[in-house]
């Protein structure tokens, strides 16, 4: 994979805006192979990462069957697709390493700890866990809406009520269109977002103002590209989010790819130094008309 600049180059600081290219649907495809490659290169990573998602799930769902509070296990698996970009930083990071050829395991994953935007990462990642936490609100109070205050006795109880009846539906299709306007404000200012501030060290507005720029520029395959991610979190969801191990992980490295597809990369000028200047002196002055002289002696 060719590098956006060579190896073991420092990368020149950034002075004008991130040019944002037009992709197709194709790229999309592109993007996913590249990350399941990276995925099949680094797979230890997938225990170390990605393990505390599919645990976080089943404390989740024991939880929420614990307290009587059955319908929010729908909306907090649905988060996943709000806090996954933030989630994804480590797997960004393994992309980045071997995009340059530098050796990457999944130790090297915590070096996104060291990066000189982390903070600008972390204010993002804290307005995503805002807006999941306003979601799951938001969730609630549809749910409420809907059926009051009373729990469902259990599972067959809950379904029956969501399947079979005017309410039922009335909660999953607004459940549904206001859950798509939470995950479309999450795509808008987080798809590359995340990347640009690892690669570029760019600031959190300015990462975002990028991110909505390059949506705009690309709305059909973003949207897409949307619609890929919420159908791979919910197939992953499916098993007890066990799945979810390993399409972290793939849309993580994907995400890096699609960035890279998005985003101009930064190319390097080899332009040769200047030349150093000679300090003259007026003693010098008769010589230093004819330079070959100089030379000789």
């Amino acid at each position: 994979m060719a590098a956006p600049y060579p190896v073991n180059a420092t990368p020149p600081a950034p002075t004008a805006a991130p040019v944002i290219r037009t992709i197709e649907l194709s790229d999309l495809g592109e993007a996913l192979r590249l990350g399941w490659e990276d995925f099949k290169a680094v797979p230890s990573h997938a225990i170390i990462l990605c393990l505390i998602y599919p645990v976080l799930g089943l404390v989740l769902a024991r939880t929420v069957l614990g307290y009587a509070v059955l319908p929010l296990l729908f909306p907090l698996a649905a988060g996943f697709a709000l806090l996954g970009p933030f989630a994804a930083l480590g797997l960004y990071e393994l992309s980045y390493r071997r995009e340059r050829g530098e050796e990457a395991s999944a130790w090297h994953a915590t070096e996104v700890l060291r990066s000189p935007s982390f903070g600008a990462m972390l204010g993002l990642g804290t307005l995503l866990l805002a807006l999941f936490v306003i979601w799951v609100a938001t969730a609630q109070a549809i749910y409420v809406a809907a059926f009051g205050y009373e729990a469902a006795a259990g599972i067959p109880d809950f379904a029956r009520r969501v399947l079979s009846t005017p309410q039922g539906w009335w909660l999953i299709v607004v459940g549904c269109g206001v859950g798509f306007l939470f995950a479309l404000v999450a795509l808008c200012i987080s798809v590359v977002s995340f990347p640009l501030m690892l690669d570029r060290h760019a600031g959190a507005a300015g990462a975002m103002v990028t991110s909505l720029q390059a949506v705009a520029a690309n709305p059909v395959p973003m949207a897409a590209w949307g619609l890929i991610v919420a159908g791979l979190l919910v197939i992953g969801s499916l098993p007890f989010f066990l799945g979810l191990a390993i399409v972290i992980p793939l849309l993580g490295h994907a995400t890096w790819h699609l960035y890279r597809k998005v985003i101009e990369p930064i190319t390097v000028s080899h332009a040769p130094p200047p030349l150093a200047k000679v300090p003259r002196y007026a003693a010098d002055f008769p010589v230093s008309l004819f330079q070959w002289r100089r030379k000789d002696s």
